[in-house]
């Protein structure tokens, strides 16, 4: 089946950021001190990977006739039947073939959504593509650069812990089912260094955006 994909940029009047990192390395901060300071248009892959998967969609009909009632939230109406993205969770995040069958239903929505949002964006000069898996799937060729949102390792831990009220075990599980920032660091043409205090963002993000 024939899938439309965001084209790649023109150099001419469009300048496309790619904006990745690991899980929990502070890629809402800094599109949000883009979107907020900047005024920039964002694109944002979690949130149409969640509208992918929306009640009643046919992303959720597809996960739930994969897993059963063991991903169905309580209570939720058959015919719009709510995911329990904390069980989805459980499965993909520990069975590499289970994510793999996930990301082949979701990531081709992902990409004609955004195909579809680039051709409304046209005319911006700038734009913003949220994509925590950019490398992994393949789309930075689709961006007139990338910026990669960088701590350490052990930073990624500790934050993606308390944030999500996980375990070692389950943040372990969801970090390393991506490529780590090791791999990721020599791809990126702009790192943002998320090891300090929130406020040190802004002035990177700045020059960042002004370097460019």
């Amino acid at each position: 089946m024939g899938i439309d994909q965001p084209g790649p940029p023109d150099a001419s009047h469009q300048r496309r950021i790619g904006l990745t990192g690991g899980i929990a390395s502070g890629k809402s901060s800094v599109a949000r001190l883009l979107q907020q300071d900047h005024g920039l248009p964002l694109l944002d892959a979690d949130v149409e990977a969640r509208q992918a998967l929306a009640p009643g969609s046919p992303g959720a009909r597809a996960v739930i006739d994969r897993f059963g009632p063991a991903v169905v939230a309580p209570g939720s109406a058959p015919a719009a039947a709510v995911l329990n993205r904390a069980a989805l969770g459980q499965i993909v995040f520990h069975d590499a073939r289970q994510r793999a069958w996930l990301e082949q239903l979701v990531h081709p929505i992902v990409r004609t959504r955004f195909a579809q949002q680039l051709q409304g964006l046209a005319t911006a000069p700038v734009v913003v593509l949220v994509v925590p898996l950019l490398f992994e799937a393949g789309l930075q060729d689709q961006c007139s650069e990338v910026w990669l949102v960088d701590c350490d390792e052990q930073q990624q831990l500790a934050r993606l812990m308390a944030r999500d009220g996980l375990g070692d075990g389950d943040a372990r599980a969801r970090i390393t089912a991506q490529w780590p920032l090791a791999r990721k660091r020599p791809l990126a043409q702009v790192l943002i260094d998320n090891r300090g205090q929130p406020e040190a963002l802004r002035d990177q993000v700045a020059r960042a955006l002004g370097g460019g």
